[in-house]
């Protein structure tokens, strides 16, 4: 089984966490590829608002930086906002990054799960979200896999779009769809070479997740797909291998016990856990380096 680690980006000067830096982020990516980690996932967003207004780094920027200064870990956003970007130039800005990369680019994508607060700060639509996904999920599989597509819809257009310059796999990195609603799962049965979910809540983990899975299987047979051809992965929130949390619904104890606990989610078909690890220390990420080897081993 594969594990990843997930890593914020966001953060504000008078905050308690330290802001995050590219310093301490490409610090983060470097000891995460040295313990093992098979990916290194982060945010795509642009501003939070909440008691306090929280910024973020642009997350393709960030993207294209690790690609250029990690050698084998895999990296990518967890989720790309789908409405933050015209589709034929993400799926050219996915291309260029998994050719600096040399193919190590993970390519997840969703409809959006902010709030409105950035959207409108930054000029984005806020409406139709699951339709302009639907239209920019096939310009960008039509780009990725066959490298040109003339599409004009309702909201999104490519007219005679091309990618002349592709990247190491010929069909473009995997595509991985993040979603949980049975509208988005038939996307996902549709195009995805993967899906992505998460969980705050590992202890009934079996029984949220239970139902999705089981619609995803749905979906794949609906258009006469084998549900096994989709990679799965699910983001876990999240894993103290420190013990310092105190919380129930972290999951913390021994390497032992840690990594069992992950190596479960398998059993609902997941290919990777991907951790969001407690406390946000270097630390915190060396403590997971025998759970690592742990899940590797299972």
């Amino acid at each position: 089984m594969r594990i990843g680690l997930i890593n914020q980006l966001h953060g504000a000067p008078d905050a308690p966490r330290p802001t995050p830096t590219w310093a301490s982020i490409s610090e983060r990516a470097r000891v995460a590829e040295f313990c093992g980690f098979d990916s290194f996932v982060f945010e795509d967003a642009l501003l939070y608002r909440d008691s306090v207004t929280q910024g973020c780094w642009e997350s393709f920027s960030i993207a294209a930086a690790l690609a250029a200064t990690t050698s084998t870990i895999e990296i990518g956003q967890s989720v790309v906002n789908a409405p933050y970007r015209s589709p034929a130039l993400t799926a050219k800005m996915a291309e260029t990054i998994d050719e600096i990369s040399g193919g190590r680019y993970i390519f997840g994508l969703g409809a959006g799960n902010t709030d409105d607060s950035d959207y409108e700060a930054y000029g984005f639509p806020t409406d139709r979200r699951y339709s302009r996904f639907a239209e920019a999920i096939a310009i960008i599989h039509g780009l990725l896999k066959n490298g040109a597509i003339d599409y004009d819809g309702q909201f999104h257009s490519a007219r005679r779009s091309e990618l002349v310059l592709r990247g190491p796999r010929s069909g473009g990195p995997p595509i991985v769809i993040a979603g949980g609603a049975p509208k988005m799962l038939r996307l996902v049965a549709k195009y995805a070479d993967g899906w992505n979910w998460w969980t705050g809540d590992p202890g009934s983990a079996a029984t949220t997740l239970g139902p999705i899975v089981d619609e995803l299987e749905i979906a794949c047979q609906e258009v006469g797909r084998d549900p096994a051809s989709l990679f799965r992965s699910l983001d876990v929130y999240s894993v103290d291998a420190t013990n310092v949390s105190g919380s129930a619904e972290v999951i913390s104890g021994p390497p032992e016990h840690i990594a069992e606990t992950l190596v479960r989610f398998g059993a609902l078909g997941f290919d990777e856990v991907r951790c969001d690890v407690y406390p946000k220390t270097i630390e915190a990420i060396e403590a997971m380096s025998k759970v690592v080897q742990l899940v590797h081993a299972a």
